[in-house]
């Protein structure tokens, strides 16, 4: 087993890690910029070093200072987290070249399925059906025009590389689309280094659906299920939950996504920690979207509703030992339901909102996990995505965890700047929601549902449905929000 870890992440899933590695008696090493010199993550690890400049591409995504890092500390092995470098196969290739061990998945496997071309390719092989979309990436627009023509609108731009919705944009016309692919190729170049964009057919109101697959290196494979990701604004999502509400329709659906998903991992020969990413149509048919080859935001879902500790199998994966479970020895029990804590405006388009946290409190009690990075008196920086904490509840229905997540959410405060706070518990007592009638367009039903009722703020929620529809806008308005006087944590400001 490892002696010594260094995360190659910043905030709250680096302070997650931390602490499966101090259960499990290892030493942490934390990585930190300019901004980060006070961060949570700083404080919680054993260690820490200083890699440069507030600018990720000079400090989080620099892999000469985080290999060098490892060296002067002795780590002999790094966790990616996710985001910045972890689906890099060159980073995970220069850990195997300095012998530190990358806990993840090989070099090669992140190539084939880090890169969304490469990953269509091995999932048509082993079987899979695709979303319609190019073959390769594009940096020319003139060449992703014409594939946009051919394939017919709406089409959606997305980056080779990377995740969380960076790099993405829907266009449903020829006038929109020089601008649009110029923006999402610029957001790919400087969230993950890599300017290639590609196009794919957009299928109208899918639901998103994921599904977790852990290996180890002796060709064990195995899935844990599915997560449902559809609640998202700007391709990023806001609500997960495990297991997804369309199984209690369709029982076998979970079955059949996840033997598609263990057969294209296998295809890929991989290992590690990973998840298959698909659009459920309306019909229930399913199609091959994307593969993450790290570990996701939204894994406490899984945990809480399996059991499993999916850091310390990482870890013990990526030090040799297989998986201590077989497919037939995976329960699914209860239901999780998560949300993302952002430093963000929900009356003004989601807008990030950095600054000092005056004050800060969490909930807890039975069902209850919050994994922060912040404390009272932190500056949120400009520099990086402005989430603070994911919240995730547990029952054993899933109305049941949707009404502890809204207690748990009245019982969080953050104080000082604007959070979603009170928009994410207005969520939990939506009735579609309750129901389950959930696809990618949720929010924007949920919006013009909020308009056609005879709310005095009307034209503040008119202007959130417009700006969710597109990228971040500088525009502000200075009405009040029926959200400020919603839940107890935003009665404090």
């Amino acid at each position: 087993m490892f002696r010594k870890v260094l995360i190659a992440n910043r905030g709250e899933i680096a302070v997650r890690v931390m602490r499966t590695l101090r259960e499990m008696d290892i030493a942490s090493v934390a990585v930190f910029s300019d901004a980060d010199r006070r961060s949570l993550h700083v404080r919680r690890a054993d260690e820490a070093v200083h890699i440069g400049p507030s600018p990720a591409r000079e400090s989080y995504l620099a892999i000469d200072r985080i290999l060098d890092a490892a060296r002067k500390t002795g780590a002999d092995a790094i966790h990616p987290g996710y985001g910045f470098l972890s689906e890099n196969a060159g980073f995970a290739a220069a850990c195997e070249s300095a012998g530190i061990q990358f806990i993840g998945p090989s070099s090669d496997a992140i190539r084939k399925m880090g890169s969304k071309t490469e990953a269509r390719k091995v999932a048509v092989g082993a079987g899979a059906t695709v979303v319609p979309g190019t073959a390769e990436g594009m940096i020319d627009a003139a060449e992703a025009f014409r594939f946009a023509g051919a394939v017919g609108y709406p089409v959606m731009l997305k980056a080779v590389a990377g995740g969380g919705g960076k790099g993405m944009r829907r266009v449903d016309r020829d006038a929109d689309f020089a601008a649009s692919f110029e923006t999402a190729s610029s957001e790919a170049l400087a969230a993950f280094g890599n300017a290639e964009v590609y196009v794919e057919k957009l299928i109208e109101r899918p639901r998103h659906i994921e599904i977790q697959i852990l290996g180890d290196r002796h060709g064990n494979l195995i899935h844990l299920g599915e997560r449902e990701c559809s609640i998202q604004r700007r391709h990023q999502k806001v609500i997960e939950e495990c297991p997804s509400p369309v199984m209690s329709i369709e029982p076998s659906l979970r079955e059949r996504m996840g033997q598609a998903a263990v057969s294209a991992a296998k295809a890929a020969g991989y290992f590690n920690a990973g998840t298959v990413e698909f659009l459920v149509d309306a019909g229930r048919n399913f199609y091959f979207l994307e593969m993450n080859t790290r570990l996701q935001v939204e894994h406490p879902v899984t945990e809480m509703v399996t059991g499993l500790d999916l850091v310390r199998l990482q870890i013990e994966i990526a030090a040799g030992a297989r998986l201590p479970i077989g497919q037939e020895q995976v329960e699914w029990r209860g239901s999780a339901i998560e949300c993302r804590v952002y430093a963000e405006d929900p009356e003004n388009g989601f807008f990030p909102s950095p600054g000092r946290i005056a004050q800060y409190a969490e909930p807890s009690g039975p069902g209850v996990r919050i994994d922060s990075g912040v404390y009272a008196g932190w500056t949120v920086p400009l520099d990086y995505d402005p989430m603070l904490a994911k919240l995730a509840c547990w029952a054993g229905t899933r109305r049941h965890a949707a009404a502890r997540l809204g207690r748990a959410l009245s019982e969080c405060a953050v104080v000082g700047i604007k959070s979603n706070i009170a928009f994410l518990a207005e969520l939990m007592k939506d009735e579609e929601f309750l129901a389950g009638e959930l696809d990618t367009a949720f929010l924007e039903r949920y919006f013009e549902r909020r308009q056609s009722i005879n709310d005095p703020h009307e034209a503040i929620v008119s202007e959130v449905l417009k700006l969710a529809r597109k990228p971040l806008a500088l525009e502000t308005r200075a009405s009040e929000s029926r959200w400020k006087t919603m839940g107890r944590a935003e009665s404090l400001r």
